[in-house]
């Protein structure tokens, strides 16, 4: 390698154990050499020279958190950043293990797409530890208050007033929400949108965990309850809801309204097409690597949320409640 960039050997040996003593221009010759040469380079030097960025999603089975990483990737990758794809698992490496990883590898920055930062009552070390180590950070969507990192989100209230507008404009007037466990920050917010602008009693709201087995199961209850129009928090849920009705021998719309959250992918391949409410991810994608970027490169970041405004988008799941 040395005759390759034409130093001597205690000139790589020093690029290489990171002392100083050697210029940017040798620095980068004899890294470039390095990677042309097919040679791993070494931990401490891998996170500045390739710019990598950590992109942490709490799962792949939801559409819309695939959807968060293409457009994330690829506006890090627009900028030079090579995007670290942190995917959690049951019984695999956790969010905290992931940031660990993170960290050995002298990441520029993560982004977290969905994580234990929307909880509550979940643990928080791990994110408080990257703010000791001033690793630029953003979240993208609702986080508890007091962590300190930027982020972008779509209005939880806004969404919700939307979608309950829409099922009262129809005529529902019992509705119902799906919601996420009662620590889930978004779904906190989507719950008191919801108080604000319709009657909305305990029995109507039902908690779920974020699959369709869960929105099947809360809805049910819902529709022993005698719930018109379901709201749900997340695309999967609604999928679950109508799953729900039709076990019931309910059709949905006819019988049972059903509204989504997110206009993940192939929502409108669904039977019925999903009426639901669509997060701008293209524009929060781009932002949250907008704040990143200024972060790594020394500028001020207000440490603030950004919100992002949805859209209702109607579809063939919502109709006119039955005539009683």
């Amino acid at each position: 390698m040395a005759k390759k960039v034409g130093v001597s050997e205690a000139t790589v040996s020093r690029v290489l154990n990171g002392k100083p003593g050697v210029s940017e221009g040798t620095r980068q010759a004899v890294l470039s050499a390095l990677d042309v040469l097919g040679y791993e380079r070494p931990t401490q030097l891998r996170g500045e020279r390739a710019r990598l960025v950590g992109l942490v999603l709490p799962e792949l089975q939801n559409p819309i958190f695939p959807a968060f990483a293409e457009v994330i990737g690829g506006a890090l990758a627009q900028l030079g950043l090579t995007p670290v794809l942190c995917t959690q698992t049951k019984g695999g490496v956790s969010e905290a293990d992931y940031v660990e990883l993170l960290l050995q590898q002298q990441v520029s920055g993560v982004v977290f797409a969905g994580g234990l930062y929307a909880q509550a009552d979940a643990p928080h070390d791990h994110y408080r530890l990257l703010a000791e180590r001033r690793i630029p950070v953003v979240l993208v969507n609702a986080s508890i208050e007091d962590l300190g990192f930027p982020g972008v989100s779509c209005d939880d209230a806004v969404a919700v007033e939307q979608a309950w507008r829409h099922l009262a404009s129809l005529g529902h007037e019992r509705i119902g929400l799906v919601l996420g466990p009662e620590d889930h920050v978004p779904s906190a917010r989507k719950l008191a949108a919801a108080r604000a602008v319709g009657d909305l009693p305990d029995e109507q709201v039902a908690r779920a965990m974020f699959s369709i087995e869960g929105g099947h199961a809360a809805a049910s209850r819902l529709i022993d309850r005698g719930v018109t129009g379901i709201i749900c928090a997340s695309d999967p849920l609604a999928l679950g809801a109508v799953r729900a009705a039709r076990r019931k021998g309910l059709d949905v719309p006819s019988r049972v309204s059903v509204v989504g959250y997110d206009d993940s992918a192939f929502m409108n391949c669904t039977e019925p097409p999903l009426t639901t409410v669509r997060q701008p991810i293209e524009a929060m994608g781009r932002a949250a690597v907008e704040l990143l970027n200024t972060q790594i490169s020394g500028g001020f970041v207000a440490r603030e949320e950004l919100l992002f405004e949805p859209e209702l988008v109607v579809r063939g799941s919502t109709a006119p409640p039955p005539r009683s």
